[in-house]
């Protein structure tokens, strides 16, 4: 089953024409801005079994859902959090930069940006060098 573009789009009107902002181009500015924040291990794809995927900074709308209308927006983030950090303090910090991001550079209201904390993210652990020993 393929995934469906929708190409839905924010249409503005002015004396020089129409300015378009398609619903792809709010996703991959939620999630950029998302992943901005410190604490934030990396964004998950949201789907079931998918919950431990980790994705890397190609796709940057990975993550993120969102209803855009024409002058308001809703956003959801899936996100994998830091093994360590302070959950609320993170997702705080995710809601305000999504929305000021979108909010500055479309021109859209934000309603609402919804946080998902789908798992924690470890630190990988250095591979260790053999100690030599001299003698």
């Amino acid at each position: 089953m393929e995934k469906e573009t929708q190409v839905k789009v924010v249409k503005k009107d002015n004396s020089l024409g129409s300015i378009r902002i398609a619903d792809e181009v709010v996703s991959i500015i939620a999630g950029l801005a998302a992943t901005e924040v410190d604490g934030i291990a990396g964004m998950s794809g949201g789907l079931v079994g998918g919950i431990a995927e980790m994705l890397g900074r190609k796709n940057f709308a990975k993550g993120v859902k969102v209803e855009v209308g024409e002058k308001e927006a809703a956003v959801d983030l899936y996100i994998i959090v830091k093994y360590g950090v302070r959950i609320p303090d993170i997702a705080l910090a995710a809601q305000e930069n999504v929305k000021q991001a979108i909010e500055t550079m479309t021109g859209l209201s934000v309603v609402e940006v919804n946080v998902h904390v789908q798992g924690v993210g470890f630190p990988e652990e250095a591979p260790k060098e053999e100690e030599v020993r001299v003698r």
